[in-house]
């Protein structure tokens, strides 16, 4: 290239670049303003809430008393360590924790296995069926439920009876609300099941076909071939099962009217922050609990995002 032709090429360049400029900030202008209700959403909503939240924690505040508010430094921190009633909320809500995952994600895969399985007739009618529940309303399911589990009038107590089975009182029983949690639980897995079907439907039947033919039998190549493949998904359940957990509240609120009974066993963390921001108006310990929440959530979301580059499937590999 000879010097003219570069300083061509350069003058060229100069102006699609003086072109290209007030093309792009009028782009960018026009994006801004496409986008400016979801930011000022945002910033009402979220983000400005949030800053107040936590300038609230350094604040003795009484939401009957708005202008009655006093900074008290770290006192509301140091109260955690004190909080009787905050360690027996997070005792009830690591229990119910460890008995709910290995549920919330072994479900989802027995059922659509057993709805993938090839000799299976109706599988649109079982799919739709268990979706279903799925889409009843929360609480309608829990009164549903509440009345199904009484310990006298209820149906499940009357089908133990039918078959020689003295059935317990699962709402008024230290060891026998949590199993009936669990089973209100289970009646609306149909989302995960549904997504964990697809999943499967989506493992290449060449795989199966090629490990038939090393004699391989069914249990084989569901543990060797399915269950890797749908690592991704498993992953997917497993972090909207913790964040729900995390959240979970409509359902021991229902169930003890408010007051965490029996024996505090329903008195879960979100029912312990309820109270105490909301029935008690102590705004400054309340918000210390919502970031304290806050905090265990995100560091077990990151504990299971950087656990997951050792056993969930990715495509192209691992680094």
């Amino acid at each position: 290239m000879t010097v003219f032709d570069e300083a061509r090429h350069l003058r060229g360049a100069k102006e699609v670049k003086e072109v290209r400029g007030p093309l792009t900030r009028h782009l960018a202008k026009w994006g801004l303003i496409f986008i400016s209700p979801w930011i000022i959403g945002f910033l009402l909503f979220t983000l400005i809430p949030m800053v107040l939240s936590l300038l609230m924690t350094f604040t003795n505040f009484n939401i009957t008393e708005p202008d009655n508010i006093q900074f008290i430094g770290l006192e509301n921190y140091a109260r955690l360590f004190t909080d009787a009633d905050l360690r027996a909320a997070s005792a009830s809500t690591f229990k119910f924790f460890l008995l709910a995952i290995p549920f919330a994600i072994i479900q989802p895969i027995v059922m659509a296995a057993m709805l993938n399985a090839k000799p299976l007739r109706g599988k649109r009618y079982f799919t739709t069926l268990f979706y279903m529940t799925y889409m009843v309303p929360l609480v309608s399911a829990i009164l549903i439920w509440q009345g199904m589990l009484n310990g006298e009038t209820g149906w499940v107590n009357r089908f133990l009876a039918n078959i020689g089975i003295s059935g317990p009182d699962w709402l008024q029983s230290t060891t026998w609300v949590y199993p009936a949690l669990i089973l209100i639980g289970l009646w609306g897995v149909g989302n995960a099941m549904l997504f964990t079907l697809i999943t499967m439907q989506g493992v290449p039947t060449e795989l199966y076909e090629a490990s038939t033919m090393d004699g391989a039998g069914y249990l084989r190549q569901q543990w060797s071939i399915t269950l890797p493949l749908i690592t991704p998904i498993i992953f997917y359940n497993l972090i909207l099962a913790v964040i729900g957990l995390m959240q979970y509240f409509t359902i021991p609120y229902i169930l003890s009217r408010g007051t965490g009974q029996p024996g505090n066993a329903l008195l879960f963390y979100n029912m312990h922050f309820y109270r105490t921001a909301f029935r008690f108006q102590n705004m400054g310990y309340g918000a210390t609990l919502a970031w304290l929440l806050f905090a265990v959530a995100m560091a077990l979301t990151i504990f299971l995002f950087w656990s997951a580059k050792y056993w969930v499937y990715s495509p192209g590999g691992r680094d």
